[in-house]
């Protein structure tokens, strides 16, 4: 063989081409198996839990893998090495609780980890609520994506606040053409930066001033990008026919949804009439208005004082006397802050006129002046004055709390005298499942995720499902109990074993992890 005619040598140009191409293998195949030898990405299986998916359907045994921030698979899993194994011994897996009403802000998130909520499986609270708002959601959706907290946050923009903007401290009447336009552009900011729509709080300053041509035209500007309205309605006693059919009007005008907040009947003379309430909300639903409603689970209420005199003339015994008869008692208004003279503070009106040998009504008035009085001398003061009022019958807290379209919420905040903050959830889940059996605990699950998800926009939350986020909480059934009252306020929930958010495990064996996995949620945008 002519070898210079095969490539002039043996080691020639083939040959060599040969030899890289076996090296080339070689080092391939010794990347192959050092990948082999890397530990394999970290995954999640809960299994032994009875899953509820949050659709209402009944529990199944089955299992529930978490990689990443996802659930990606439900059913019957076999174990990988790549799995770290929960076993649940026969605990309850549910979506985490969205609290469809919260001011939850409050105070900063001073501790991130959010305990008390936790504890009673909330993963996600939205703010924004009765018309109030910390400023434009983008600085918002900054500052907490910079600072997150252990739990998801969204928020509503507040027509409140808006008006505080624009307005400023000339409020006390309706907006001109150029204030709404120029209310309107926030709106529509706030929009593009993720708000889930527009709230109003119709019976506080300065929601109180505005008229119905004003929330429509901005309830348009948020419904033109897929927002919703939430209410804190005009009145929620006397004038309640009217302030309902306001907000339905919205919904019937505008085609987007529309939720009443913390859906009550604060007054005497309509005690047991919640009923005929929701036969006017079901026609409302078959004439095509897509309206919900959210609830707390409690007798009582939290505002300011003036709350019950719409007119604002803090001289008219007159209307007080009616306030104090009514809509509440001079026994059951106590006192929860008080700037002025915080002494009266956890005592009822009832004690503060007896000490100043006082009728009621005249106790209520002269308390309502000072605060207001204190509020203009010390402007940067937030909380003023709250009560705690007693206001609303148990059978019509039944029958709301069992219409299929009614969500949960706290309507709360860490540090109040009221114990919803810390207790609501887990209040519906002992009374309302456990001992008075008005809901099965399906459905009282999905009340407090999928529902109150798909009423406010929120996406791929709410449900136990391939693909949708890993918020989830493990908790017994049987042992759940809130245990805040108005006298241990503070008093935290038990029964709740582990949660996670986002696939991180921020809760275990009932005691926070320190993890701040929470994220801001923008409206109808999974992330």
């Amino acid at each position: 063989m002519d070898l210079s005619r095969a490539g002039g040598r043996v080691g020639g140009p083939d040959v060599n081409d040969d030899l890289t191409r076996l090296r080339s293998r070689a080092a391939l195949l010794a990347l192959v198996a050092a990948l082999a030898a890397l530990p394999a990405a970290a995954s999640t299986l809960i299994v032994g839990a009875r899953v509820l998916d949050g659709a209402g359907a009944p529990a199944r045994q089955v299992s529930v893998r978490i990689d990443g921030d996802r659930i990606v698979a439900v059913g019957r899993l076999k174990s990988t090495p790549a799995d770290t194994v929960v076993d649940a011994h026969g605990l309850t897996l549910a979506p985490g609780f969205i609290d469809a009403h919260s001011h939850h802000e409050r105070g900063g998130f001073a501790d991130r980890a959010m305990p008390p909520l936790l504890a009673e499986g909330v993963t996600t609270v939205v703010i924004g609520q009765d018309g109030y708002g910390s400023g434009p959601v983008r600085d918002v959706a900054a500052a907490f994506q910079a600072r997150p907290a252990s739990i998801n946050l969204a928020s509503y923009t507040g027509h409140g606040d808006l008006r505080d903007r624009v307005l400023g401290a000339d409020y006390k009447r309706t907006a001109t053409p150029d204030e709404l336009r120029r209310m309107s552009a926030l709106v529509a900011e706030d929009m593009a930066a993720g708000s889930l729509g527009l709230s109003t709080g119709l019976e506080y300053d300065p929601g109180i001033y505005s008229s119905h041509e004003e929330l429509l035209a901005l309830a348009r500007t948020a419904a033109a990008s897929g927002g919703r309205y939430i209410s804190h309605l005009r009145s929620e006693d006397v004038k309640f026919d009217a302030a309902l059919d306001e907000l339905l009007d919205i919904g019937r005008q505008t085609g987007m949804p529309v939720q009443v907040s913390h859906i009550k009947l604060a007054i005497v003379d309509r005690w047991g009439g919640a009923r005929a309430v929701l036969a006017r909300l079901d026609r409302a639903r078959a004439e095509g208005i897509r309206v919900t409603a959210d609830i707390y689970p409690y007798e009582y209420w939290q505002s300011n004082l003036a709350v019950l005199l719409p007119e604002r003339d803090f001289n008219d015994l007159k209307a007080a006397r009616f306030a104090l008869t009514k809509l509440t008692t001079p026994e059951g208004m106590l006192i929860a802050s008080y700037a002025p003279d915080p002494a009266v503070v956890g005592h009822t009106i009832a004690q503060v006129a007896a000490q100043r040998g006082e009728e009621p009504a005249v106790t209520y008035l002269a308390l309502i002046r000072q605060a207001e009085a204190y509020r203009v001398a010390n402007p940067g003061v937030a909380d003023v004055e709250s009560v705690i009022g007693t206001a609303m019958a148990p059978a019509d807290i039944a029958d709301f709390i069992t219409w299929p379209f009614t969500g949960i919420c706290s309507d709360g905040f860490l540090g109040s005298r009221h114990p919803r903050g810390v207790g609501a959830f887990a209040k519906v889940l002992r009374y309302y499942v456990r001992e008075q059996r008005l809901l099965t605990l399906e459905e009282a699950v999905r009340k407090m995720t999928s529902l109150t998800a798909q009423s406010l926009g929120i996406a791929d939350r709410g449900l136990v499902k391939p693909g949708y986020f890993a918020d989830l909480v493990l908790f017994d059934p049987a042992r759940i109990a809130d245990r805040s009252t108005p006298e241990a306020p503070q008093a935290v929930a038990v029964g709740v074993e582990r949660v996670w958010v986002n696939g991180a495990l921020v809760l275990d064996g009932g005691r926070p992890t320190a993890v701040y996995a929470g994220r801001f949620l923008k409206r109808g945008v999974a992330h």
